[in-house]
């Protein structure tokens, strides 16, 4: 401590913060500040964040107000807008453009991307553009150089999946290692025993989900979700949700939705720039809020207060700047093969109920279906959009009962139900009708072909019923399996093998269609969850969930055969990688289909060959696990003989290694089992 003269008090001496004589500092103010200088002021900040809008209508003082909501509510579509600026002329009337101030660069390129050449009316078309445009085509140099060519960078193949030579699918396996801690496999569907592809512990939070085509796989996390993809799963984009709970992907893997706590804020976004395209704010997750897309990605739709609001994905923009209204309307959906929805229009007093066709864009009425005594209606397109089946719950009679002063609830007597199948192919969609009696328990159609199956009656004796559709003809029964305990229907992608399934008990039925026969049955205890792999080939059941024990997955062939039972302690999810659609022609299918049998013998041959590679390496496997446990216990016999000396002055040098060393300290006690009991009966 150092003392100050005149001065009975101490001070600390202060410490030298001086580089050492002939320091050298290597690390660079970037290296060291990277995120603070990132924060430093430049000559360009908001000057990239303005757009200018030309042709706007030159308006003065008393319209000046009207003609500003308009654009502000266009552009903010785009994003937060800071500011506006219109500049005037003495009189105060506007000079025909505009500046705009957004919050970032990002929602300014947006909207000039999306609104440049927009048509406000019929005389007046919008010009957007760059307020920094004007300065970088003002310096454009009077001598042009050519580009130097850039070197070509291996990008990430994101469809090297498909790349397989024997055609074998992937899947992945979700399993919680440590509570709060979720592990996904990656594996290929190899035979006898599948192959790993990759494994990732704390990869996601909660769960993960493929895209439709297979493309990407998406993890859940609190600051919002991540895409991955490629052979080895790296980062594609994450998308900053906070907390977000669902996500959708759009069938053709352009956009991503993300659904906030409680559906509270739904936003839409690029999946390849990771831009937010559009943000709607809900009531929750209800059926009616989650949006619905097209199946070319042309449109995105949902249904608000009796409107359907369809969005136009080129400018994200109502679709003809206006809703459909529908006064009643209680659900739609998209054909998944044509720009058509199908929506249904709830009973009134002597209005009866109905089913409508439109075509979008045109927002034309293909067919319309009045229904009469509806309570409830369920829309199901067919997979191939050659089909529409509506499922009305009808009823005899009704009658009011009063929950309290104000409302009341409506009970529906004598219920029975009807299939209205729509035949979008032939011309004027015509339409026929099935009618059942008995309570229906689960419709699903054949997603590749023409058949469609019921399952009604009593849950613990229900028959199974089989309709044929065909051009020109009404609905045929064609087969009615009887006393069926199912609940569940899952057919194959590629159609006529279906398995009915009882997840409650866990017992399952393969059957063929084309004869109807019941190849196999077979049961696992607590199953709650059936997928088959996209080529139809395998299927899959597994128990999650609250079940502790037994968790884990079986896997079935199409015909019912177990081929594998894994016990996974946590197990909480297995999904197959979806395929994207076959790029061969239906004609080519049907040849292929044709000469199959041509091919049977390659098949067989390299099915052997795999089989006989695979046992070749098991046994390989086998003989060094034992080649590894000869070596050590070699090792450990040598320990225990050199270890006998200090053995034997331990237990006062007497050998115990064997049991005659010792005879007078040995006890022999003899153990009767009983192996078998035979009984002979004599009369």
């Amino acid at each position: 401590m150092a003392k100050k003269k005149g001065e009975e008090q101490d001070f600390e001496e202060e410490p030298n913060f001086d580089d050492p004589e002939g320091f050298v500092d290597d690390i660079s103010d970037e290296e060291l500040l990277g995120d603070f200088l990132k924060q430093k002021p430049c000559e360009s900040d908001g000057v990239e964040n303005v757009i200018v809008v030309d042709n706007i209508p030159i308006v003065g003082a008393a319209r000046f107000a009207k003609l500003n909501g308009i654009i502000e509510k266009l552009f903010k579509n785009a994003g937060t807008i800071v500011n506006v600026h219109y500049p005037k002329d003495e009189e105060d009337n506007t000079k025909g453009y505009a500046f705009i101030e957004y919050k970032n660069q990002e929602s300014a390129e947006e909207a000039v991307k999306s609104l440049n050449n927009h048509r406000l009316d019929k005389n007046y078309k919008l010009l957007v553009n760059r307020f920094s445009d004007f300065q970088k085509y003002s310096d454009i140099p009077k001598e042009w150089s050519p580009p130097q060519p850039q070197p070509y960078k291996v990008q990430n193949d994101l469809y090297n999946f498909l790349l397989e030579a024997d055609a074998q699918d992937q899947f992945c396996v979700v399993s919680e290692t440590v509570p709060g801690s979720v592990q996904v496999q990656f594996c290929q569907n190899t035979q006898p025993e599948p192959t790993e592809l990759l494994k990732r512990k704390q990869f996601t939070d909660t769960y993960v989900k493929w895209s439709p085509k297979g493309t990407y796989i998406v993890t859940f996390h609190k600051q919002g979700v991540i895409i991955w993809g490629g052979s080895d799963f790296v980062k594609l984009n994450k998308f900053p949700h906070g907390n977000a709970q669902y996500v959708d992907i759009s069938p053709c893997e352009q956009y991503l939705v993300t659904y906030g706590p409680n559906g509270q804020k739904i936003v839409i976004w690029d999946i390849r720039t990771g831009a937010e395209k559009r943000a709607f704010v809900s009531d929750g997750m209800s059926n009616a809020s989650m949006l619905r897309w097209s199946h070319d990605d042309r449109y995105v739709a949902r249904l608000v207060d009796s409107q359907i609001q369809i969005y136009d994905t080129t400018t994200f923009f109502l679709l003809d700047m206006k809703s459909i209204r529908v006064e009643g309307i209680r659900n739609f959906s998209w054909s998944p093969t044509d720009n058509i929805i199908a929506y249904w229009v709830a009973e009134e007093v002597d209005v009866p109920a109905k089913v409508t066709l439109m075509a979008i864009p045109k927002k034309t009425e293909l067919r319309t279906k009045n229904l009469f005594n509806v309570a409830d209606c369920k829309i199901h397109w067919q997979k191939s959009g050659d089909y529409l089946c509506v499922k009305v719950d009808r009823f005899s009679k009704s009658k009011k009962e009063k929950k309290d002063k104000k409302d009341s609830d409506v009970k529906f007597l004598g219920m029975f139900y009807n299939f209205e199948i729509f035949h979008m192919r032939e011309k004027d969609i015509p339409v026929d009708s099935v009618e059942v009696k008995e309570t229906i328990l689960a419709f699903a159609w054949e997603p590749v072909g023409s058949k469609f199956s019921i399952i009604h009656g009593e849950p613990a004796s229900a028959n199974v019923s089989f309709y044929e559709t065909n051009k020109g003809q009404e609905p045929t029964l064609v087969k009615k399996l009887e006393k069926k305990v199912c609940s569940h229907l899952f057919w194959s992608p590629r159609g006529q093998f279906i398995v009915l399934a009882n997840l409650q008990m866990g017992t399952f039925e393969f059957v063929d269609t084309n004869d109807f026969s019941i190849m196999k049955t077979g049961d696992h205890y607590r199953a709650s969850e059936v997928e088959w792999d996209p080529t139809g080939r395998y299927v899959v059941t597994g128990t999650s969930g609250k079940a502790k024990e037994d968790q884990g997955y079986y896997m079935w062939s199409f015909q019912g055969r177990i081929l594998k039972r894994v016990n996974l302690k946590n197990f909480m999810l297995f999904l197959w990688r979806p395929r994207p659609p076959t790029l061969l022609s239906e004609a080519k299918q049907k040849e292929i289909r044709k000469n199959l049998k041509k091919y049977y013998s390659q098949f067989e041959s390299k099915d052997r060959l795999r089989m006989t590679r695979a046992s070749k390496e098991l046994i390989e496997k086998r003989a060094k696990l034992r080649e590894q446990f000869t070596e050590y216990r070699s090792k450990r016999v040598k320990e225990w003989e050199e270890q006998k000396k200090r053995r034997m002055q331990l237990r006062n040098n007497i050998d115990t290694d064997t049991l005659e060393a010792d005879p007078d300290n040995v006890e022999e006690e003899i153990v009767e089992i009983l192996v078998r009991e035979d009984t002979t009966i004599i009369e």
